[in-house]
């Protein structure tokens, strides 16, 4: 039995969260955590106990007006969030758990867990779970850009060569033989063309050559030829100090939150707006389309990166995403991305 109550007292000692244990209000022992947790912060353990009383009163005060029954009978646990220090700007969230260890001889006890393991904990779940959706989104995408290219670049060679086969193969007169290179030269200037498109939709050129504005205006110029929807491009803006990551996304953003619109939006207009300001550039995107309940649809959608890729790509990079959209209101797109200028005496080492 001794040995096994040193064990006992070994883990409470070396136990990770605060413990302090109280005997009618007086404090009859803590652990090494709670005394470090102490020292740290001088604690007034009275501060911790007037919290516990306080969530008591008010837990009790919704049981019938039974204000005065026994702890035990109505609270054997009970849990509280509590902030030390409390006055500090950002102060530790921890959250306290008040037992009761012994209602005869009034013995109870406070312990109090660090929320920052458990917040730590939520984060990475959260990007686990965020990977596997930008995982099977890129993997959707793939397949699409596979599917393409069978069931339209392939197809079309194919065909080609077919007609190159029939022009070495059969005997045909003059007329039929400009007619079958004809029907070649169109097959292939077809596929010609959706290769082009395709490497527009993976990666445009002039986005390395020209820069951020001028590939959206060649976006937009594209995607209004195709769709027959008028999409404006607005802006002077001066994308030089940004990263070639934020002007990717920027670019994308742009691309998904267009197509999003054109697929499912059904607007007539869109308008795309690239400014910069002082310390920040930003990014509007706004259709005149059926819009959609956005809080119904914060998730990953399942045909494209989705509005919550869109949005952890922003994050990711110290920029803001924003969507405003209701049903029958339209849907705006905002983005914004600090900019840090570099000055002549910057660029000079000075």
């Amino acid at each position: 039995m001794l040995e096994t109550a040193n064990w006992i007292q070994s883990f409470f000692d070396l136990s990770s969260d605060a413990t302090f244990i109280f005997q009618a209000d007086q404090l009859v022992v803590a652990n090494q955590a709670g005394q470090e947790l102490v020292n740290a912060f001088d604690l007034d353990l009275s501060y911790l106990q007037e919290l516990a009383q306080t969530a008591i009163s008010q837990q009790q005060s919704k049981a019938d007006g039974c204000y005065d029954c026994e702890i035990i009978n109505q609270l054997p646990e009970l849990t509280i969030p509590v902030d030390l220090p409390p006055e500090h700007t950002h102060p530790l969230r921890y959250t306290m758990v008040y037992r009761i260890l012994s209602p005869t001889h009034q013995v109870y006890a406070l312990e109090l867990k660090s929320q920052a393991p458990l917040d730590r904990a939520n984060q990475v779940a959260q990007q686990r779970m965020l990977n596997q959706y930008v995982n099977r989104a890129y993997e959707d995408e793939r397949k699409r850009i596979s599917q393409d290219l069978h069931d339209s670049i392939a197809q079309g060679v194919y065909s080609a060569i077919m007609g190159v086969r029939r022009l070495n193969g059969e005997q045909m007169d003059n007329e039929e033989r400009q007619r079958v290179s004809a029907m070649i030269e169109s097959q292939l200037d077809d596929t010609l063309r959706e290769v082009k498109e395709m490497a527009l939709d993976i990666r445009p050129s002039v986005l390395d050559s020209f820069g951020l504005l001028a590939a959206i205006r060649a976006l937009a110029k594209r995607l209004t030829e195709n769709s027959g929807v008028i999409i404006n491009v607005i802006g002077r803006a001066d994308t030089s100090d940004l990263s070639t990551d934020v002007q990717n996304v920027l670019y994308r953003i742009t691309q998904e939150a267009i197509n999003n619109a054109l697929k499912h939006a059904n607007p007539s207009e869109i308008t795309v707006i690239l400014v910069a300001h002082a310390h920040y550039i930003s990014l509007e995107v706004i259709d005149n389309g059926t819009g959609f309940d956005y809080q119904a649809n914060r998730g990953f959608n399942g045909h494209s990166l989705g509005l919550m890729n869109m949005s952890e790509r922003v994050k990711s990079l110290n920029g803001s995403f924003m969507i405003d959209s209701a049903p029958d209101q339209g849907t705006t797109v905002t983005v914004k991305f600090p900019v840090i200028k570099h000055t002549n005496e910057q660029s000079n080492g000075e």
